[in-house]
C-alpha cells in the first residue's frame, strides 16, 4: 500500500517504518514535514523518499494549513496516512476527509495522558505502567479508537530521559506491526470501533 507519513522532529518513528518497509508491504510516496529542520526529513532524503516541508507559521488560520496539507497529502493518493511525531492538532475537516485512513502513535497508555508531557505527568502521577499506544486519527485530541498499546514498567529511579528511551523501544517495534495489519487488509475502522480481522480491538 501507498502511504504518506507526517513528522515534525527527529523522525525516529519515521526511521523503523523505513527500515521495515517493504516487510510491512508499504511504500512510503512521501515525508511531510511543518517544520523544514526536522532531521526526519534528513532521514526520508537518504532512502530516496520525497520530502516537503510546509510552515504552519505562514497560513493565517489552521484550517488554510491544514487545506494546503490535504492538497499536497492528495498529489500523492495514499492509502493510509501516517502520523509518526507530528505535533500538530489536525482540524476535523481534515480528519474527517481522512476517517479510518490516519494513524497516530501516542507517547501514553490511552487514554491516560493525552497531548505533551506525557513521560513526565506519568511520574507525577506515580504511574506504575507507562507506555505508547497506536490509534486511529479522529477529531478528538488523542481520542480515536485505539488499535494496539506497548507496555513498560516505571522504575523507581526513573526519569523522563530514561522513561522515554524505554518507552520508544516500544514504539518503534509497535508501530510497524500496527501499520502492517492495515497494508493486510486485516486493521480497519468500523464505526467508533478499530477492528482486526473483523474483531473489536
Amino acid at each position: 500500500m501507498k502511504g504518506v507519513v507526517l513528522i515534525s522532529g527527529s523522525g525516529s518513528n519515521l526511521q523503523s517504518i523505513i527500515d521495515n518497509a517493504s516487510i510491512i508491504d508499504l511504500k512510503i510516496e512521501a515525508v511531510i514535514s511543518n517544520n523544514k529542520d526536522a532531521f526526519g526529513l534528513q532521514r526520508a532524503q537518504k532512502s530516496n523518499t520525497p520530502t516537503h516541508s510546509i510552515d504552519h507559521k505562514s497560513f493565517s488560520s489552521r484550517e488554510k494549513f491544514d487545506q494546503r496539507l490535504s492538497q499536497l497529502i492528495d498529489q500523492y493518493n495514499p492509502d493510509i496516512i501516517i502520523l509518526a511525531g507530528f505535533m500538530r492538532i489536525l482540524t476535523a475537516e481534515f480528519t474527517q476527509k481522512y476517517t479510518g485512513k490516519i494513524i497516530n502513535i501516542h507517547p501514553s497508555l490511552l487514554p491516560k495522558f493525552q497531548g505533551l508531557n506525557t513521560h513526565q505527568r506519568a511520574l507525577d502521577a506515580g504511574e506504575k505502567e507507562h507506555g505508547a499506544s497506536v490509534h486511529f486519527v479522529t477529531s478528538e485530541l488523542d481520542g480515536g479508537p485505539i488499535i494496539a498499546q506497548s507496555s513498560v514498567e516505571v522504575l523507581i529511579e526513573d526519569t523522563v530521559e530514561s522513561l522515554a528511551k524505554r518507552v520508544l523501544i516500544e514504539e518503534h517495534k509497535l508501530f510497524p506491526k500496527v501499520i502492517h495489519w492495515y497494508t493486510q487488509g486485516r486493521l480497519k475502522l468500523s464505526g467508533s470501533n478499530a477492528t482486526l480481522d473483523g474483531k473489536i480491538l
